[in-house]
């Protein structure tokens, strides 16, 4: 599998703009770059008028949500750069699909030392290996090379001056503490989204949509007159964008948000609202719009831009953006088991730690209270 993909990368790199169209060997056709438009190309339109967005694509991507300052400060790379860390990359994946000891004991990513060159390009690949129950690489497909978009490598995925989040205001709009699922064992209901199959992990199914960093980062996108339907591969979410409709006032927050949209010249506009606590976006929820543009810029992209807005969490709007690139094949069904079958298991482990946690403390509440030993008088010493 890896040797596929080491394979494919040097049709990335050309993919991305390293390669420029020229003259092939032997006296063969141009290569055309298809990632660049070529003269004469216009965005394609549906057979009602509409940019045509339709399709199968994928977000997979080394460029991380966040710029990590151990590795650079510069906002991008230079094509020479881009390459070596795709092909560092590509190595270190395949040192890190080395046949598993069967003797040994299971270790998270940051205590491999065949892995660790994976968590000095992506740090939050550590996440994969402890938090999803040991993954090996082998598992994992989150794209081979550093996104090109506007014709630069960049090293985050948001475009904010230092590629991190801004600093928030005060406790933002609403807090909570969703999230905190490692340490809610109460009842499903308090159990992580994702493991009870509901909604995928990662944020790529609701705004602003991400690269997940794991696997599945699919999408398919169909269009009709009066809505877009973005369905994602992960959990198997649809997301519906009503087209020209205005947003919901009766108080219900889908899982997905409020999604409502129009199209501007070649460019589709999402604003997403309402969107539930369980599904906030860095402690932003209550007041969060979420605005996304969807344009068509060759025949094998389309830009992403989103921008955040929430004038209680954040001085002032900030975002990101990316290019979506085709996916060469087609979204199957994502077995999620509804009503995940490890749950009973991890709410039966959990009652019983309390049965013995409140064992210990009958024994002890029951243990009989040994009576405090009288110190010794001490008389006073006679005259000899």
């Amino acid at each position: 599998m890896r040797r596929a993909l080491i394979l494919a990368l040097g049709t990335t790199l050309a993919a991305s703009g390293l390669a420029q169209a020229g003259p092939a060997a032997k006296g063969g056709p141009p290569i055309v770059d298809p990632t660049i438009p070529q003269p004469g190309w216009a965005p394609p339109k549906t057979a009602w008028g509409q940019p045509d967005l339709s399709g199968y694509w994928s977000n997979a991507t080394l460029t991380p949500l966040t710029r990590n300052p151990r590795l650079t400060d510069k906002v991008t790379l230079s094509p020479a750069e881009a390459r070596a860390t795709a092909a560092s990359w590509a190595k270190a994946l395949e040192e890190a699909d080395a046949p598993t000891d069967p003797k040994a004991s299971t270790q998270t990513y940051a205590e491999k030392p065949s892995e660790s060159k994976l968590l000095a390009i992506r740090p939050d690949f550590a996440a994969a290996g402890g938090d999803v129950g040991g993954y090996n690489a082998f598992w994992l497909d989150p794209g081979a090379n550093i996104m090109e978009v506007n014709g630069e490598f960049r090293t985050s995925i948001l475009t904010t001056p230092n590629g991190q989040p801004p600093a928030r205001k005060g406790s933002g709009s609403g807090g909570g503490s969703y999230g905190q699922y490692r340490d809610l064992y109460d009842s499903y209901e308090t159990r992580a989204l994702g493991e009870r199959c509901i909604m995928g992990f990662g944020r790529n199914a609701t705004a602003p949509m991400l690269p997940n960093g794991f696997y599945n980062n699919n999408y398919q996108i169909v269009q009709t007159p009066d809505s877009v339907v973005i369905q994602v591969e992960m959990i198997h979410e649809a997301r519906i964008v009503r087209l020209g409709a205005q947003h919901r006032t009766d108080g219900v927050r889908p899982w997905m948000g409020d999604s409502v949209g129009h199209y501007e010249g070649n460019t589709l506009v999402v604003e997403t609202t309402n969107f539930p606590q369980r599904e906030g976006f860095m402690g932003s929820w209550k007041t969060l719009k979420v605005t996304e543009w969807f344009t068509r810029v060759s025949p094998t992209r389309i830009n992403y831009r989103f921008q955040l807005d929430d004038a209680d969490t954040w001085d002032k709007p900030w975002g990101g953006e990316y290019d979506f690139s085709p996916l060469k094949g087609i979204i199957y069904e994502y077995a999620c088991h509804e009503g995940n079958y490890a749950l009973p298991a991890i709410l039966a482990g959990a009652r019983h730690q309390e049965q013995q946690a409140a064992e210990v403390a009958a024994a002890k509440a029951a243990a009989p209270v040994a009576e405090p030993t009288a110190a010794p008088s001490k008389g006073k010493r006679g005259a000899d």
